[in-house]
C-alpha cells in the first residue's frame, strides 16, 4: 500500500476546526493533543483554535533549530501525548516533525505559509551549531494548509513554494540521468508524482492572489512530498538545483530562500543540460510569479555564483546530477554563469 496521509485539506477557516479533525480516533483515541505554533504569529493561532482544542496544551517554537526540536520532543514525552499538530510555517512544521518522532507520537502538519515541499516530506530541515542539516522523520498522519493565513503570508514565502515544486523537473532529468549513466534504480510512480506537481503549477497563468491557484500549490507541493515519501529519499525533488542552494546556504547564508534558489539552480541546470524550452518555461513562470531567475536578482555576483556551483556536488556526495555529469573545471562553469545571466536576463 502507498504511503498516504490520513487526510488532506485545503480551505479557508481549517485551522479554526482542527477540533472535528482530532476528533477521529485515529489520530488520537483519549484526545490528549498537543500543539506547537511559531513564534510569528503564535498568539494569534492560539486565540483562533482555543475554541476547537479547549485546554489542548500549546508549546511555542522558538526557532527552526535542532535544539527547539529536542526540547519539544522531550515535553512532549514528560506529558504522555498522543498526537502533535504542528501550526504555521516551514521551520515550526520541521520541528515538530522531528519533535514528534522523538517522542513517538503522529504529527498533523497544518501550513500557514506555502514556501516548500517540507509540509508532507519525511525530511525535517533543521539549524544546529554546523550549518543546516536534513532529518529523516515520519510522514505527516495528515495535512491541512489554511488558506485565510496563507493569504496572509509575506507574498514572497508563498511565491518561494512555486520555485521549490518546478525544480522537480530539473530533479527528475538528474534521477533520469542517474539511472541511464550509473544504473541507479529509479522509481516511476514517484517521479510521475512530482512530474504532475511541477507541470500543474507551471503551465498556470493566475497568482497567488487566488485561492484557486493557491489551492493548486498546496496540492503540488504535498504532492511532492508524498513522492520523496514512496521514493524514499529526496531524490524526486531535489537534484543539482538544490545541491546549488545548499551551496549558496553554506557559502553565503542569509541569501534569498529555499524556493528561490530552488527555481534558480533549477534553471541553470536546465542551461547546462541545453534543454532551451524547458529553461524558457521555467524562466517564465518564475518571472511571472516575481521569483528571481539570474544570480544577480538574488543578490549574488557571478563569482559567488561560480564558487557555489563549484561546491554543489559536494553537498549531496553520491547524487549523480548533471553537476557531476559534466564535471565543469572552475574556468568552465564560470563561462557558463556568465552565458546564463546573458541569455535570461533582461
Amino acid at each position: 500500500m502507498l504511503p498516504v496521509p490520513l487526510t488532506m485539506e485545503v480551505r479557508r477557516g481549517a485551522v479554526a476546526q482542527l477540533g472535528t479533525l482530532l476528533a477521529d480516533s485515529r489520530v488520537a483515541t483519549s484526545g490528549r493533543v498537543a500543539v506547537a505554533v511559531g513564534a510569528g504569529q503564535g498568539d494569534r493561532i492560539a486565540s483562533v483554535i482555543a475554541p476547537s482544542l479547549g485546554e489542548a496544551q500549546v508549546f511555542r517554537v522558538a526557532d527552526g533549530s535542532v535544539d527547539a526540536a529536542v526540547s519539544l520532543g522531550a515535553d512532549l514525552r514528560k506529558g504522555a501525548y498522543e498526537a502533535l499538530v504542528g501550526i504555521g510555517g516551514g521551520k515550526t512544521i520541521d520541528v515538530t516533525k522531528y519533535a514528534a518522532s522523538l517522542a513517538g507520537i503522529p504529527m498533523v502538519a497544518v501550513a500557514t505559509n506555502l514556501s516548500h515541499d517540507g509540509i508532507c516530506s519525511p525530511v525535517a530541515s533543521l539549524t544546529h551549531d554546523g550549518g543546516k542539516g536534513s532529518f529523516g522523520v515520519p510522514m505527516p498522519l495528515a495535512i491541512v494548509v489554511d488558506l485565510d493565513f496563507v493569504h496572509d503570508a509575506p507574498p514572497s514565502l508563498v511565491r518561494s513554494g512555486v520555485g521549490d515544486v518546478v525544480s522537480n523537473l530539473s530533479a527528475i532529468e538528474d534521477w533520469q540521468l542517474g539511472n541511464a549513466e550509473r544504473g541507479e534504480p529509479i522509481d516511476g510512480v514517484a517521479c510521475a508524482m512530482a512530474r504532475t506537481a511541477a507541470e500543474a503549477v507551471i503551465g498556470r497563468n493566475d497568482s497567488i492572489e487566488s485561492d484557486a491557484f493557491l489551492t493548486v500549490l498546496a496540492e503540488a507541493l504535498i504532492l511532492s512530498g508524498m513522492s520523496m515519501v514512496i521514493a524514499g529519499s529526496s531524490r524526486p525533488s531535489s537534484g543539482g538545483d538544490h545541491e546549488i542552494l545548499h551551496a549558496v546556504d553554506q557559502l553565503f547564508p542569509g541569501t534569498s530562500n529555499h524556493g528561490e534558489l530552488a527555481g534558480i539552480g533549477a534553471a541553470f541546470c536546465f542551461f547546462l543540460r541545453e534543454d532551451s524550452r524547458r529553461l524558457n518555461q521555467v524562466v517564465e513562470c518564475l518571472r511571472g510569479h516575481e521569483l528571481p531567475v539570474t544570480p544577480g536578482d538574488a543578490g549574488l555576483t557571478e563569482e559567488q555564483f561560480t564558487e557555489a556551483v563549484m561546491l554543489a556536488p559536494s553537498t549531496r556526495p553520491g547524487r549523480y546530477t548533471i553537476l557531476e555529469h559534466l564535471r565543469l573545471s572552475e574556468p568552465e562553469i564560470r563561462e557558463r554563469v556568465r552565458d546564463y545571466g546573458r541569455a535570461v536576463g533582461r
